[in-house]
């Protein structure tokens, strides 16, 4: 039951999909070890809709779909931080500048145009793959992309002195937590030809880079480069088993 009510509490933090209301949000902290999870119902979601919609209409317009019922299940929640990042670090000169852009809630050129660049590339590459191919890689990129930011909060600090917005970017996950979120991210990457592992590597060393920028720039992370290495490390996915499926 411990382990269910945090899975909730992830469901209900990171999607809009329904929960049930009594949850004790003093463990929301913990609750972002079950990402990976979550990312199972966010893709498997985006899967079904490609599936349906590749049956009446072009690979593209699906992936169109596919993409849209991703930022709908989660209410765009990472996208928002993507573009937060975009603003901040394209904008700011400094760190306080740069988390004040951040924290603003307004979109500015920068975000404007790297989250339509971001969707453009992930559209692109989705409808670029198999269909077959397409509902696996949705499936377990929305998993896997979702062990990046555990890692980051692992690794460095929280570069806000005043509390988060969201209490669950001040949790510094265990190794045992690490353990736990990589294998549920890495299961569904059973679904695909064992050459498709190797896309899990570029998604670590992307990650491994945007970590060291933000600790650079603001001294660690924010909720929002939290969103923003989702969102990478999805695209980087897509873009590793794309580029592998052409020796398949």
């Amino acid at each position: 039951m411990y382990h269910l009510k945090l899975l909730q509490l992830a469901l209900s933090f990171y999607t809009r999909l329904p929960t049930p209301q009594n949850l004790d949000y003093q463990k929301l902290p913990q609750a972002s070890t079950y990402l990976p999870l979550a990312g199972w119902l966010v893709g498997g979601g985006c899967a079904l809709v490609f599936y349906l919609a590749a049956l009446l209409w072009s690979p593209f317009t699906a992936a169109i779909l596919a993409t849209i019922a991703g930022i709908f299940i989660t209410g765009a929640f990472h996208e928002d931080g993507f573009a937060d990042v975009c603003d901040g670090f394209g904008g700011g000169w400094g760190k306080s500048r740069i988390l004040e852009i951040m924290k603003d809630s307004r979109v500015g050129a920068y975000g404007a145009i790297g989250i339509g660049l971001l969707l453009l590339l992930k559209i692109s590459v989705l409808a670029d793959l198999p269909i077959a191919a397409t509902p696996l890689a949705l499936l377990a990129g929305h998993s896997v992309s979702r062990l990046p930011p555990l890692l980051l909060m692992w690794r460095y600090d929280y570069a806000r002195l005043e509390d988060s917005k969201g209490a669950a970017a001040v949790f510094k996950p265990s190794a045992k937590d690490l353990a736990f979120a990589a294998t549920c991210a890495v299961l569904p990457m059973l679904l695909l030809p064992a050459v498709c592992w190797w896309a899990i590597a570029p998604v670590l060393l992307v990650n491994l880079g945007l970590g060291q920028y933000f600790h650079r720039h603001i001294g660690g992370y924010t909720g929002d480069c939290l969103g923003a290495s989702q969102q990478v490390a999805e695209v980087v996915f897509y873009l590793g088993v794309a580029g592998l499926w052409t020796f398949i």
